[in-house]
């Protein structure tokens, strides 16, 4: 049997990368979307599938007001200008966890991938969510862990590694 592989691109948005974020995320922005290119570019020689994920809040007013980030049909929702994009494979989720959306998981268990690389935003919320749900599925799971970034503490990400290592994800 064939092993299907994929690198999972997550969160990579204009909201969270560009001048005009908000402070809250203050992302290496230049280093991370580096790393996370030459990864897609790697990963894209090995055949690898790369797959981009888009976190979209539904573009009501309260999400406007009292969220003000990734609200769908927004520049800023918009995968980030300066990412290497080498697929179409592209997939919106609106919770953390990238296996929350229906069309994500059903098109991931189509595909029988016996295996997921995580590279994204935010290591403790929505890398870290998805890695939970992957190893739900039973797929071999690994964190790159130099394309990954996150915007809380170092003991909070020491946390969540330790969770996710004994869940069986790998770090590399």
């Amino acid at each position: 049997m064939v092993e299907k592989k994929a690198l999972i691109v997550i969160d990579m948005q204009n909201d969270y990368l560009w001048e005009k974020r908000k402070a809250k995320f203050s992302y290496n922005t230049g280093e991370l979307v580096k790393s996370v290119n030459n990864a897609v570019s790697s990963y894209k020689e090995k055949r690898y599938d790369v797959i981009y994920i888009a976190h979209m809040f539904p573009n009501i007013i309260t999400n406007k007001w009292f969220i003000g980030f990734s609200i769908k049909g927004t520049e800023g929702a918009e995968l980030y200008s300066k990412l290497n994009v080498v697929s179409d494979l592209y997939f919106e989720k609106n919770l953390s966890d990238t296996y929350s959306s229906k069309e994500f998981r059903e098109y991931m268990k189509k595909q029988s991938y016996t295996e997921v690389v995580l590279c994204g935003l935010d290591e403790c919320g929505c890398v870290g969510a998805t890695a939970k749900g992957a190893v739900k599925t039973g797929v071999k799971v690994f964190m790159l862990e130099n394309c990954i970034g996150s915007r809380f503490s170092d003991d909070k990400v020491r946390k969540m590694r330790d969770e996710l290592t004994s869940l069986g994800v790998q770090y590399i």
